[in-house]
């Protein structure tokens, strides 16, 4: 069963129906399911598929050659092409009669095992290839690479593309498909810990508990997820010690540069670095008060993904426990009821995201044109938060919320807690309203006393069914 992506198929399908050499450039950071996508749209076409290995450039073309006249043109089996040039004018040449996809994927290997490939690319697309009824797909997971060597005005194969899909995990209504006969609470959950990446989705079961799902991937040493962060890391980067320090000392709750570095003993130049990186695959994130996107002292650093944030906060300390294949003690006595504390930013994130779309909708008290989060001291002068702020530059409106993600109901000291927090965000923006987000409900007291014109009262299975 395929789910979701229909924005990027719709993309490949138009694209597909253009007449003459088309390009798409697919890429995302690996298990995003770039694959998935590719295989689903070429299905019932005249399309070939092939993914690159790390080998020489002559293994892959004899490799590609063969799985072209594979797909292609199975009355030429045994025959490969050792040559790039000799490939490339057997592909126009196949493409006469009809148009053909084809679809390389991890493009990355083969410009490594040659320098001189993208070049050659290029000339081929130029010399036999523009001149054809073919659509191009290039797919790779080195997200830094293919931004560089690919896309970039430096790339040999720069202004050839149709298009590009930048493929990124699956939003918490997507996720939501592949566990069904969950509850809204125990979807939120598994979005929360799979990050919204496509294969970590497809390892839960819904015909099993929520418990038994995370016990068998994350707390058993045969679990998919067990060692997965450190198996990423290590398809990324030569040298993963300092790369898993950073991360573990973000886990940990440092957030600010100077913070960082001390507890990872890193010079803030290398830091800067790491953070890069990380952030470019999508691991952290620089985050900022959504009113003052400008200012660097404010800048914090938080881990993004899901599943590493889940992993960073439990695995370590459950290894010993795991290794001895008691992770589920350790998950039933330690880890389940931290889960609720866990998904405290992740609802945040999950309340932001709807809020956009019913902001875009036009279903809330002002024209949306951005969302986040604040933080900053308080009118005491204390440190506080206000975990939704909806902006309206066009009119300088904005709305504030506050999510909770617990077993109770929020309650007139929630309430009262947000309407003090009332004009700390940035004073040229008037508040025209109130939001608030909960797992368990609302007390007597809130649906009673609360302005429906002015206070936003949703629940969770709201946030999935509206």
């Amino acid at each position: 069963m395929f789910i979701g992506r229909r924005t990027e198929l719709g993309v490949l399908e138009d694209t597909y129906k253009k007449s003459g050499f088309q390009m798409t450039v697919i890429y995302g950071r690996r298990r995003i399911g770039k694959s998935r996508l590719i295989t689903e749209f070429i299905e019932g076409k005249k399309a070939s598929y092939y993914v690159a290995s790390q080998s020489s450039i002559e293994d892959n073309v004899r490799k590609w050659s063969a799985q072209v006249i594979k797909d292609l043109a199975p009355d030429m089996d045994g025959v490969t092409f050792d040559s790039l040039e000799s490939f490339f004018i057997f592909i126009g040449n196949l493409s006469k009669k009809q148009k053909i996809v084809l679809a390389l994927d991890e493009i990355p290997y083969m410009a490594e095992a040659d320098e001189s490939f993208l070049s050659k690319f290029q000339v081929a697309i130029d010399t036999i290839l523009d001149k054809k009824n073919i659509y191009l797909i290039i797919c790779g997971s080195a997200i830094s690479f293919m931004e560089k060597e690919i896309l970039s005005e430096k790339s040999p194969l720069f202004g050839r593309r149709t298009n590009q899909i930048f493929l990124k995990p699956f939003d918490y209504l997507d996720s939501a498909e592949f566990v069904p006969s969950y509850s809204c609470e125990e979807k939120a959950i598994v979005y929360g810990v799979t990050g919204g990446v496509a294969k970590y989705l497809t390892l839960f079961d819904d015909r099993l508990s929520l418990d038994e799902n995370l016990i068998n991937n994350f707390f058993k040493t045969s679990g998919y997820l067990y060692e997965e962060p450190l198996n990423l890391l290590t398809q990324e980067f030569r040298t993963i010690s300092t790369y898993n320090t950073v991360i573990e000392v973000c886990a940990g709750g440092a957030n600010k540069v100077n913070e960082i570095a001390d507890k990872a003993k890193v010079s803030t130049a290398t830091l800067a670095y790491i953070l890069k990186s990380l952030s470019t695959i999508g691991v952290i994130s620089k985050v900022v008060p959504i009113t003052e996107k400008e200012n660097r002292r404010k800048a914090s650093y938080v881990i993004s993904d899901g599943m590493y944030r889940f992993w960073y906060s439990f695995i370590p300390t459950a290894k010993a426990a795991i290794e001895m294949n008691r992770g589920d003690v350790f998950y039933k006595n330690y880890v389940k009821d931290k889960l609720h504390a866990f998904m405290g930013s992740v609802f945040e994130e999950m309340c932001r995201f709807y809020t956009l779309s019913k902001g875009l909708e036009g279903k809330l008290n002002c024209l949306v044109t951005n969302v986040g989060g604040w933080w900053g001291p308080g009118h005491d002068h204390i440190p506080t938060d206000i975990d939704v702020v909806v902006i309206d530059n066009v009119a300088n409106k904005a709305i504030i919320g506050e999510c909770k993600f617990k077993n109770e109901v929020i309650d007139k000291e929630v309430y009262d807690a947000l309407v003090n927090r009332r004009g700390l965000i940035d004073k040229r923006y008037e508040e025209v309203g109130l939001m608030f987000f909960s797992l368990s409900g609302y007390s007597k007291w809130m649906k009673e006393n609360t302005d429906p014109d002015k206070t936003k009262l949703i629940t969770i299975d709201d946030m999935y069914t509206d």
